[in-house]
């Protein structure tokens, strides 16, 4: 039986980017009273000198390539991604190749830093044996070393995955205990780890 999980990338539609800006949006003009005409000149002298300065980090940028960053960054501020995967979540938005290519290049995104939280996140949900880990990661467009790096910084107890593992297992359909055994092999844990999470539930 092969592990279901490392079949799904998820593609995250449009709305739900609109939803969370919506929502950013709300909470900013909930914030508290106004100040002063005098403190909103500041502020608004402020936010002019800020806004040259933004602008001036990036002189040269189509249009399409500042909506690119400003989405790469939207999306980084909520989850994890490889530099694959953002790259091809901001084509399924609509921007060209060249686009996504410059908003995740041009932003200075730690991409091992990125692996370690989406290995957190799906150990959060899922049991994973540190090979399987590493190859789900690979899946999701983590070089060797990202995923590699990503996996080992989470500092997981492989022996309380294959015992999550086989419950997870058990909680589904039968095994005899060789199968179970087998199933865990297979999902790449040690023979150790494999050995114990069997012990564990049988």
């Amino acid at each position: 039986m092969r592990p279901w999980y490392s079949k799904k990338r998820f593609i995250i539609p449009i709305v739900f980017i609109a939803i969370i800006a919506f929502t950013t949006a709300i909470s900013g003009n909930d914030e508290g009273p106004s100040v002063s005409s005098s403190s909103n000149s500041q502020t608004s002298g402020n936010s002019s000198n800020n806004s040259s300065s933004t602008v001036d980090e990036y002189p040269n940028e189509t249009t399409g390539e500042r909506n690119a960053r400003e989405s790469a960054q939207s999306y980084l501020s909520f989850m994890a991604f490889s530099k694959e995967g953002l790259a091809e979540q901001l084509e399924f938005e609509g921007y060209s190749p060249s686009e996504a290519e410059y908003a995740v290049n041009v932003l200075n995104v730690d991409w091992f830093d990125q692996a370690e939280k989406k290995a957190d996140d799906y150990l959060d949900s899922l049991a994973f044996s540190r090979d399987g880990l590493i190859d789900q990661l690979i899946f999701e467009g983590f070089t060797q070393a990202e995923a590699e790096s990503g996996v080992d910084a989470v500092n997981a107890d492989w022996f309380e995955q294959a015992d999550k593992k086989a419950a997870d297992y058990l909680d589904s359909m039968s095994f005899s205990r060789d199968a179970l055994l087998d199933q865990l092999l297979f999902e790449g844990f040690t023979q150790e780890e494999a050995e114990y999470g069997v012990s564990q539930n049988y």
